[in-house]
């Protein structure tokens, strides 16, 4: 067992004062967004084996076996398939979607072909693989997700009394599901000077009015992103999505080509070991509008919320139609839990202390907020976990 050293990102959109509180560190005033644990090469996690700190990415690329077990390695190749995350969001995301595994793979070499920088900032693809995410509340957690039913959209975007938006209403009645989406968010992205600035203030003005007049419905989440993006005509794509809140424990898992954006909370985050990411507004960074709509599925949908599904173990899944990562939870009593060693994983307690005994008597305790990484052990290990009134996650993968 290893305690991980890990880095926090500090994106301007994060909460001062949320992950501080978890880790039980002074808050500095400054945005802390994600708290990274794994071996991303971005900010890989760091252990310590006696001899020093040194990178779980390096540790891994030296001996994938030894760290990851033979069927993981197998099954998805010599680096850790996985990262995890706290993630804590003060200000929304920018509204985003992630490429499926062919289109990561076809973009990454076209951007290498032209000798794109890895770290260029209108470059979309950082690798060639995808992000298939899961996020699970810690407390309150607000955000979008999916295309709204164009018919649905259209009378949410009717009932804010904007004539601006007229024509969008009629774009969304008039045609099949997938060109009415489709060529609403197109219209949107393409809007410049005059007319995106008029549309956007009529519509941040409507929203504002109907947040005032009802304070904790929807429409204080879309009021709240048009308040930290002012003019941004994300604020128009955004009222395209469903609009959702998760309670502490419900989780949402997010596909490829799913258009989603995080408004504020604090959650679990778990995805596949990548980092690309195509924006379509709420953001300063770069949009790349073709690209996005070529990887976005322009479908209805309703956000499915996802509750753990609790075995004799006591391991509280949430099930993901990919096999990449894996997340649960315990919530753990006097009786000890007890995770299988086959596989690679981290955990991460979220509240009171946790305490590990692996099979051969070595222990670990685990505070609030800290997190360790259990290598892959082989069939017959073990690791118990306990601790009154605990609450610890764990990542790994599905062999």
């Amino acid at each position: 067992m290893d305690r991980l050293v890990n880095t926090v990102r500090p994106y301007a959109w994060g909460s001062a004062t949320a992950i501080p509180e978890l880790l039980g560190r002074e808050a500095t005033g400054e945005p802390q967004a994600e708290l990274w644990m794994g071996a991303h090469p971005g900010s890989p996690s760091h252990v310590d084996r006696g001899s020093g700190e040194r990178s779980l990415a390096e540790l891994i690329a030296e001996d994938p076996q030894r760290e990851l077990g033979t069927d993981a390695v197998d099954k998805f190749g010599p680096s850790l398939p996985f990262l995890l995350k706290v993630l804590a969001a003060g200000a929304p995301l920018s509204i985003q979607a992630h490429p499926d595994l062919a289109q990561a793979r076809a973009g990454f070499a076209a951007e290498e072909a032209q000798g794109v920088p890895i770290d260029a900032p209108h470059r979309n693809y950082k690798d060639a693989n995808h992000k298939p995410e899961l996020i699970c509340a810690l407390d309150e957690f607000e955000g979008l997700c999916g295309f709204r039913h164009p018919a649905d959209a259209a009378a949410l975007l009717e009932s804010l009394d904007a004539p601006t938006l007229t024509p969008l209403i009629e774009l969304l009645r008039d045609k099949p599901e997938a060109e009415a989406l489709s060529q609403a968010l197109a219209t949107i992205l393409s809007m410049t000077g005059d007319t995106a600035a008029a549309t956007v203030a009529e519509v941040r003005a409507a929203v504002e009015r109907a947040a005032e007049a009802d304070p904790h419905g929807q429409f204080a989440g879309y009021a709240f992103a048009a308040r930290e993006y002012p003019g941004d005509t994300g604020l128009l794509a955004a009222l395209l999505l469903n609009h959702f809140r998760l309670q502490p424990g419900e989780a949402l898992y997010l596909g490829a080509g799913l258009p989603h954006a995080y408004l504020r909370g604090l959650g679990v985050e778990i995805l596949a070991n990548s980092d690309n990411v195509l924006r379509g507004g709420l953001t300063p960074k770069h949009v790349d509008v073709p690209e996005l709509l070529r990887v976005l599925t322009f479908q209805g949908s309703t956000p499915d919320v996802l509750r753990p599904v609790t075995d004799a173990t006591g391991e509280q899944l949430y099930p993901v139609p990919i096999d990449e990562f894996r997340l649960s939870r315990y919530l753990l009593g006097p009786e000890p839990r007890r995770v299988d060693g086959r596989a690679p994983q981290i955990l991460l307690c979220t509240e009171g202390t946790a305490r590990l005994t692996t099979t051969d008597g070595s222990t670990l305790t685990l505070a609030r907020g800290e997190s360790a990484f259990l290598p892959a052990t082989g069939a017959g290990t073990w690791t118990d976990l306990t601790g009154p009134d605990a609450t610890v996650f764990r990542a790994t993968v599905t062999l």
